[in-house]
């Protein structure tokens, strides 16, 4: 006797953490990302594997874009904080 075979649903990665993540780094970007990961979950369970996998495709791009613009805007910060100690420093022991 079989109970209705019914394949067992794959699992695909909603990308949440990391876009969660990433909305500490770029919160412009990382609001499609979180929008697109919360997407997911709903269209595996309504069976449709292929919009699940976009929408987690494009969560994990929005997320990425979000980590990238975010890290260059720390490293181009701490930089230009780095070089105003460095000029400051220089400078105002000069004038002594």
């Amino acid at each position: 006797m079989t109970y209705g075979s019914q394949q067992p649903q794959p699992q695909i990665d909603n990308n949440l953490t990391m876009s969660i993540v990433s909305i500490f780094l770029f919160w412009p970007l990382a609001i499609p990302a979180i929008i697109n990961a919360n997407k997911v979950n709903p269209l595996l369970q309504a069976g449709d594997y292929a919009g699940a996998q976009a929408a987690a495709a494009e969560s994990k791009k929005w997320s990425k874009l979000a980590l990238i613009v975010g890290g260059i805007g720390w490293a181009l910060g701490c930089i230009c904080c780095a070089l105003q100690v460095f000029v400051i420093g220089a400078n105002g022991a000069a004038g002594m």
